[in-house]
């Protein structure tokens, strides 16, 4: 059980230290993942920065990811019983949200350049796999030397599908319970994270870089 993010974070950099010397960017998913990629982050001595990526929720049931979408792409889990027009249209839908948020957390920043470059990819805990995974997808296509998935809790189901991903070269994940239910329940404290919070924390965490 972790007390909070920044507990969960902790412990994640604690088992990261062998990047420390590396050219290494920390990716942290937002909004969750970034109180952990802050700690990472600040620990390793390295930028930290977001990708931006958001589940496709079933028609009958919005936290049940059939899939998800990245600015440039997208996977699709089985979508059984799902229209294609459902489909298009959360695509669509999605990519304005993430469009707008891109312009938000870009307004004082530049994306970091990640050819060449291990880049760890922090979250607050994966339920699915399916946001994570595109993820992993949209940081391969910017060409980096590896890519480390560190989380502090994952059900098995996400685990098995992370583990056959051809992208991932290393993943740290904590606690993976036997029990799952979602991601809160390895926490004392779950509380959301606002885009303000999470903009702060980037801003914030590069101008400790820059000086």
């Amino acid at each position: 059980m972790y007390k909070n993010r920044t507990d969960a974070g902790k412990q994640l950099a604690l088992r990261l230290l062998h990047y420390k010397n590396e050219d290494v960017v920390v990716l942290a998913v937002p909004r969750g993942g970034l109180p952990l990629g802050k700690v990472v982050a600040k620990t390793l001595q390295a930028p930290l920065d977001v990708v931006l990526t958001k589940k496709i929720g079933h028609p009958y049931n919005k936290e049940y990811a059939i899939g998800a979408v990245s600015l440039t792409g997208h996977i699709l889990n089985q979508t059984i019983g799902v229209s294609e027009d459902y489909i298009i249209e959360e695509i669509k839908r999605i990519r304005e949200t993430l469009s707008h948020r891109h312009n938000q957390y870009y307004k004082n920043l530049k994306p970091q350049l990640l050819k060449n470059k291990t880049v760890i990819i922090v979250d607050d805990g994966v339920a699915t796999g399916s946001t994570l995974l595109a993820t992993v997808k949209l940081v391969s296509e910017r060409e980096p030397d590896n890519i480390v998935v560190a989380i502090p809790v994952a059900s098995k189901s996400a685990m098995d599908r992370l583990n056959e991903s051809d992208y991932i070269h290393e993943i740290l994940c904590l606690q993976i319970p036997s029990n799952f239910r979602a991601v809160g329940q390895s926490y004392d404290d779950f509380s959301s994270v606002s885009d303000h919070q999470a903009i702060s924390i980037l801003e914030n965490s590069n101008k400790k870089i820059a000086n």
